[in-house]
């Protein structure tokens, strides 16, 4: 077990979307989130307290989670130093890289030293099956989107947020590695191998209770040609009933790809809906969850209008304005 709460490693990150693991845990479980570390240069912050370690220590905090996510999932050998001396002043180190901590020899040793665990939670820890394709009883949701990083994990937290308010029957499953440090539990999907992949969502969504919704968390996106593929084996594993179109509006290129402008909603959903109904022909698109962080509120609802009257479906950005409409859509299922 990962003990909290936490100090938010911010590092160097060259902007906020870098730091996305620790804006997830700050918004999500502000209860474990007491302070964060910043490097020189760092570019990202999450509105708390700038703490030293020894601060941090005084304050309760048990452990230094990473919270970025860089290109690749690598350790910066700039971070090493304040790692190091992370585990000397008394602090666990948590990290949802590719890289892993464990595999770090100077980390494992002083870790090894002062008695320290390092929790690396992007590691499968279940051996899974190879996807059969069965169709399995309860419901499912995926939230697919236009690019990465663009707020599928948040709209499938919103979506369960107002479900469970309601008194209904849902389940948030963690996909990614952010989602597992928020919820506990989850699939290291981009961890897994591929042939395993498909399968691993199957596990992750067994059969349930007929109106009990599992609320998946996409990851990639299926015009990013970095990580199209995780997003497909999520689309054939999680048999979606219904699918969340995600948009992020304002940026001007793929994530990591300057030469990819993003896809339109339309070619989302409808490239999508055609693999999703491979697996479950009954699939359907019910919503959009637009990303308006970097829009006023005027823009944002005008934006949302829009694309509503274009696509015909419910658009809200649910983490701004609430997943009433899209749980409300999911519903009528």
């Amino acid at each position: 077990m990962i003990e909290t709460p936490y100090l938010l490693f911010l590092g160097d990150a060259p902007d906020p979307l870098a730091a996305k693991v620790a804006q997830g845990i700050k918004d999500w479980r502000p209860e474990y989130a007491v302070g964060q570390f910043r490097m020189e240069g760092c570019k990202a912050d999450m509105g708390l307290p700038d703490m030293s370690l020894a601060e941090a220590k005084a304050a309760g905090c048990k452990t230094l989670v990473i919270g970025v996510a860089n290109r690749g999932g690598v350790i910066s050998p700039a971070w090493k130093k304040v790692l190091v001396a992370a585990l000397e002043e008394g602090f666990d180190l948590a990290s949802g890289l590719h890289n892993l901590l464990r595999d770090e020899e100077d980390l494992a040793a002083v870790a090894r030293a002062c008695g320290r665990q390092l929790h690396d939670v992007r590691v499968p820890t279940v051996d899974y099956p190879i996807a059969n394709g069965k169709k399995r009883a309860g419901k499912r949701m995926l939230a697919v989107g236009t690019d990465c990083s663009i707020g599928k994990m948040y709209t499938a937290l919103c979506v369960d947020k107002e479900m469970r308010a309601r008194g209904l029957k849902s389940s948030f499953r963690a996909t990614g590695q952010t989602g597992i440090l928020i919820t506990g539990d989850g699939v290291p999907l981009d961890a897994v191998i591929a042939d395993f992949m498909a399968g691993s969502i199957e596990y992750l969504t067994p059969d349930n209770d007929a109106d009990h919704w599992d609320l998946i968390e996409g990851q990639g996106s299926l015009f990013h040609v970095s990580y199209s593929g995780v997003t497909l084996a999520l689309i054939h594993g999680g048999q979606p009933d219904a699918l969340i179109i995600c948009h992020e509006p304002t940026r001007d290129h793929m994530r990591g790809l300057p030469e990819y402008k993003l896809p339109s909603i339309e070619a989302v959903r409808d490239m999508a809906l055609t693999l999703a109904r491979v697996a479950n022909p009954a699939c359907v698109a019910v919503g959009c969850s637009i990303n308006t962080q970097h829009m006023s509120d005027a823009d944002a609802l005008a934006y949302c209008a829009e694309v509503e009257a274009r696509t015909g479906l419910p658009t809200v950005d649910p983490f701004r304005h609430g997943a009433g409409r899209l749980v409300d859509a999911l519903i009528a299922v």
